[in-house]
């Protein structure tokens, strides 16, 4: 995009400080071109929570994947990123892993998968429910390591209404969508999905929600001389490291946290 929106990170006395927006639409773009596009790099979002999971200003392994048949193919490549990283930690790492006591996991050839609806149905919650609470992620993961043995669970098929206008929708019943999010030991670690791909979609979807197409032209732009099925994937450094050293907070995982309450150094 060109001007893409900033959002403002944090604010002391009369000072306030604004960020650019995620770079999602630029990976998109790129697929196009390099078919897989990678990025480690900050990520920077005005966090509204306060919590032991959460900051403003985090590290994020990003991938884009073209040529996929649905959101499957994408978890299949960050299935093999985990257990590759895992792989490397033990064969370089593995004194140093070994002193601050990491817990690194077993990745499964096959990560187990439950549809976001049947997830709900699991824990107790209202069916209307958009997105999934803590208290029900760690249900799911202590669930899929009795029923799976495995601390990776997969939780597919998030709600139109909790995804953004670009996610793919799920076929034949379009309330849900082709995306996912990763949980580790019932926390979420990644999320990723499938995205729109056709131009005359993206302009369906944004009338679907009562949006204007101008403030994304440029964007929606390079779809009209078409573009690869695609999707994609990040994983949070700091979080995904936390996890695996069981952290009691993520802060302890960077060396200068950023959130609600800090801005400096």
């Amino acid at each position: 995009m060109d001007d893409p929106p900033r959002i403002r990170l944090s604010s002391t006395g009369d000072e306030q400080d604004a960020l650019r927006a995620s770079p999602e639409f630029y990976k998109q773009i790129m697929v196009g071109v390099f078919e897989r596009v990678y990025e480690t790099g900050p990520v920077f979002r005005a966090e509204p929570h306060d919590t032991v999971r959460h900051l403003a200003e985090y590290v994020s392994l990003d991938a884009e994947i073209g040529f996929i048949t649905d959101h499957r193919d994408v978890l299949a490549v960050l299935r093999k990123a985990l257990a590759g990283m895992v792989s490397e930690i033990q064969a370089s790492a593995h004194d140093e892993a070994e002193l601050i006591g990491a817990n690194l996991p077993e990745v499964p050839d096959d990560i187990p998968i439950i549809h976001f609806r049947d997830a709900l149905a699991l824990v107790g919650a209202d069916p209307s429910e958009p997105d999934l609470a803590p208290d029900h992620e760690r249900y799911l993961g202590q669930w899929a390591r009795k029923q799976y043995g495995s601390d990776f669970l997969a939780v597919e098929g998030y709600p139109a209404t909790k995804r953004p206008f670009y996610t793919h929708p799920e076929p034949g019943d379009p309330r849900w969508t082709n995306s996912f999010d990763l949980l580790f030991r019932g926390l979420e670690l990644v999320t990723g999905g499938q995205r729109l791909h056709r131009y005359t979609d993206y302009r369906r979807a944004l009338a679907e929600r009562g949006e204007s197409t101008e403030p994304y032209q440029s964007y929606l732009d390079t779809f009209r001389h078409g573009m690869p099925p695609h999707g994609g994937f990040a994983l949070g450094l700091e979080r995904w490291t936390a996890r695996l050293i069981d952290a009691d907070n993520i802060r302890r995982t960077t060396l200068f946290p950023r959130d609600l309450h800090r801005l400096a150094p």
